[in-house]
């Protein structure tokens, strides 16, 4: 229960009453509840709607083994043998509904439109176990009745369940709810899905770094459609959705989709604010030993990397190199662009860089410019040994834009240090 909580709140899904905010419908756990559904069974019994079966778990594998011998493709229904037997409270026994035989049972799902059930389907099922314990069908008829819910939305697998729960809200007198189904998240290959999928909880997704609206606009999306709109904000979402636009097939989980939905919302300011990036980068920042990273460079550095990092882990580890006073080598790049002939060359970009005025992107390019001049090289000759001194690495934004939020100072040093390294080869 922890954790669907936790999931909920980290995906900026709230309620009006429930678990933690309280309200006039509680309890809101279900083993608080227990005399409740008592109550209600015992009044099921008493208009003879339920009664208390006492065949054991072995009379009836017997009895489906003797189905099971006569026909193999036979589906065992439990034949009443406890309808008419005195009640007997002391006996061991779980509870069976009363289930019609005759007629149909139906309901407009909002979703799948009419779905009648022939009676002759349905068997006394079971509503408490032998030890006292509610189970679904019950507990979420009695629950919904108790706290006045109206609409029961959930997914497709459920629909086989609803017919029951008609017939127990029929059997109080109790008024039926509306009903939405909503279709399947299936694996790429059409199964059911499992953890080397996409079935793994949403505290998964916030551990490696998704934003949670980029989860919450995939999910929303996946069964229902709104045109040709992908990306949603949470505003949109709520304006816009209709249950006419809610798909009837299951779907299959598409990681690409998924992690292009979520890097869309972290690119756009509008979707995610860059006081909420911030605020989802900083626990990966702490992961990476960066406690206390500058607030303001952390401000002047995030518009630099939104359009390359795909989530919030990737935003750490592309914001790295700003917050350490030598940036972590990347032993290939460094092999690569810091050989000894870089010793020169980032000596001279660090004397043409270190008589520039203004500290600003197009003077530190046409600085850099000048330095490849004087060594008779094209400017990407100097810039990428520059690139490698300065974040440790071969890719990165634009190499003058990160130079500038960096600063004068520790660019120079960065520089510097780049070219110990080379010498340091060369020796």
């Amino acid at each position: 229960m922890r954790a669907i909580l936790d999931s909920l709140n980290w995906l900026g899904i709230d309620w009006d009453e429930g678990p933690e905010a309280g309200g006039q419908f509680g309890p809101y756990f279900q083993s608080e509840r227990r005399e409740l559904y008592r109550n209600v069974i015992e009044q099921l019994i008493s208009n003879r709607n339920a009664y208390r079966c006492y065949c054991t778990k072995e009379e009836l594998d017997v009895q489906r083994e003797l189905l099971k011998a006569k026909d193999p493709k036979a589906q065992f229904v439990y034949p009443g043998t406890c309808r008419n037997l005195p009640d007997d409270p002391t006996r061991s026994h779980v509870v069976r509904f009363v289930a019609p035989s005759q007629g149909s049972t139906d309901f407009v799902d909002k979703v799948f439109g009419l779905i009648s059930t022939p009676n002759r389907e349905q068997q006394d099922f079971v509503l408490v176990r032998r030890d006292g314990y509610p189970l679904y069908n019950l507990a979420a008829v009695v629950d919904d009745h108790a706290m006045d819910i109206t609409l029961v939305a959930r997914g497709r697998d459920h629909i086989g369940n609803t017919p029951q729960q008609i017939m127990l809200y029929q059997a109080m007198n109790w008024t039926v709810p509306e009903f939405a189904h909503l279709p399947m998240m299936l694996s790429p290959k059409g199964e059911k899905l499992s953890k080397r999928h996409a079935a793994v909880g949403v505290q998964d997704y916030r551990d490696r770094g998704y934003s949670p609206m980029g989860v919450l606009n995939y999910l929303a999306r996946f069964g229902w459609s709104f045109g040709d709109q992908e990306i949603f904000s949470r505003e949109e979402l709520i304006q816009n959705f209709d249950w006419e636009r809610v798909n009837r097939s299951d779907g299959k989980f598409d990681d690409k989709k998924f992690a292009d939905v979520a890097f869309e919302h972290l690119k756009q300011p509008r979707l995610t604010s860059s006081e909420h990036y911030i605020r989802q980068t900083l626990p990966f920042l702490h992961a990476r030993g960066l406690d206390n990273p500058d607030a303001d460079l952390l401000n002047r550095s995030l518009p630099l990397i939104r359009e390359r990092a795909r989530n919030f882990k990737d935003a750490a580890e592309a914001l790295d190199y700003f917050f350490r006073d030598l940036p972590e080598m990347d032993p290939a790049a460094r092999d690569k662009f810091l050989k000894p002939e870089a010793e020169g060359i980032l000596d001279c970009a660090h004397d043409s860089l270190s008589k520039l005025g203004d500290w600003v992107a197009p003077a530190i390019e046409l600085s850099l410019a000048e330095a490849a001049s004087n060594k008779k090289l094209e400017l990407k000759h100097v810039a990428q040994p520059a690139r490698v001194a300065v974040t440790g690495r071969s890719a990165s934004p634009g190499l003058f834009e990160v130079m500038e939020v960096l600063g004068r100072e520790r660019t120079l040093n960065r520089l510097k240090e780049g070219a110990k390294i080379a010498a340091r080869i060369a020796s």
